[in-house]
């Protein structure tokens, strides 16, 4: 029976599990929005949220300049600071290649991404005592073939995605080109 068992189990074995959710949250934070099956979305935004309320937990120790400290003050700043990160690096992978709109790939670390770039972009809210509630999820349809409820989810405050071009068909680019052969 699965009386008070949180969390799904995807057919996967533990490790498996672990992995997947590890590459999930990976690129979530990578690339603040990803397309995926509503279930994997609904428990991965237990585990984002998690690594966000860690990152935001920090508070003022994230935007704190260490140098401008006294020596006990930094060496407890320092400490959990570090202390954070190792939690959190210890479940993000260390590099992921994000291709950037030039085609060009470049190396993101996530852990730096996710307390540099992220977690302040949540203090405010934080400090409000309104933390948690750092992702969306919105559903699609169904996923072509096997017919897999689909969602995308992201995390609030991300840069609107660049709309793409629609792609002509094959007629269309053909009347062109005989256009400009013309």
């Amino acid at each position: 029976m699965r009386h008070l068992k949180a969390g799904r189990k995807f057919g996967r074995n533990p490790s498996h599990r672990r992995a997947m959710f590890r590459n999930l949250a990976a690129n979530l934070v990578v690339h603040e929005r990803i397309e995926t099956t509503e279930a994997k979305a609904k428990e991965l935004r237990r585990v984002v949220e998690r690594l966000i309320s860690k990152a935001t937990r920090l508070g003022d120790d994230l935007s704190v300049d260490v140098g401008k400290l006294k020596d006990d003050q930094r060496e407890q700043v320092v400490a959990r600071r570090i202390h954070a990160q190792r939690t959190v690096s210890a479940f993000l992978p260390r590099k992921l290649t994000k291709t950037e709109a030039g085609g060009e790939l470049v190396d993101v670390d996530p852990v730096h991404k996710l307390f540099h770039n992220i977690a302040p972009r949540y203090m405010d809210r934080v400090k409000a005592g309104n933390g948690g509630g750092y992702t969306r999820i919105m559903k699609l349809g169904p996923r072509r073939g096997d017919n897999a409820p689909m969602a995308i989810i992201e995390l609030l405050g991300a840069p609107e995605p660049e709309a793409k071009k629609p792609r002509k068909s094959r007629k269309a680019a053909a009347e062109t080109e005989e256009v400009a052969e013309d």
